[in-house]
């Protein structure tokens, strides 16, 4: 990796801590995970931009005022790294993401975040189509279990890995941990 290349961290915000209360999230690792992503980014110097969700709904706790609008702990933006705020699923829609990543020369991006199918997959998609380069961390995103259109409850494992599999080598590289930059198997 390099200067070009961003760790773009999405939405992770108390308010999914919430509801993950009420349904079932997979990869329990995903948090430890992106720390470690996070803290070997910024050993290197490299690139760090903070993405999170302010949603229009009255009462979500994603909504701007509330406590589940703020960034996790370890997540918490440092001094000079930028922040972007959202309400669509896209990082890129309705933020100025594009500029300044255009403007600062960054040609990748490596996302983590919550949740797999939607704002990590939205955000990785539209980057692909305005010509990034896209790596998804898969073990440092999760996803929540949801229900199909006929009632059935998909687990929140199966949603996370059909939602990499559509992305990967389509829209770009999903890799694992231990693949990027040799970590140690979690």
């Amino acid at each position: 990796m390099d200067r070009q290349t961003a760790l773009l961290f999405i939405d992770w915000q108390e308010g999914f801590v919430t509801l993950a209360e009420q349904m079932p999230r997979n990869n329990p690792q995903a948090e430890t995970n992106a720390a470690r992503l996070l803290a070997h980014w910024r050993a290197h110097g490299w690139p760090v931009v903070h993405v999170r969700h302010n949603s229009n709904q009255a009462d979500s706790p994603l909504r701007e005022g509330q406590p589940g609008f703020a960034f996790r702990e370890f997540a918490r933006p440092k001094e000079g790294e930028p922040v972007f705020v959202k309400s669509a699923h896209s990082a890129f829609i309705g933020t100025a993401l594009e500029a300044y990543l255009r403007r600062r020369g960054i040609k990748r991006l490596v996302i983590s975040g919550v949740r797999t199918d939607h704002c990590v997959s939205t955000t990785a998609r539209m980057g692909h189509d305005l010509g990034f380069g896209i790596i998804v961390v898969a073990d440092a995103c999760h996803a929540f279990a949801c229900e199909s259109a006929d009632g059935r409850v998909i687990d929140a494992q199966t949603v996370h890995e059909v939602n990499l599999a559509s992305l990967h080598e389509e829209f770009g590289r999903v890799v694992y941990m231990h693949a990027l930059f040799s970590f140690p198997k979690s």
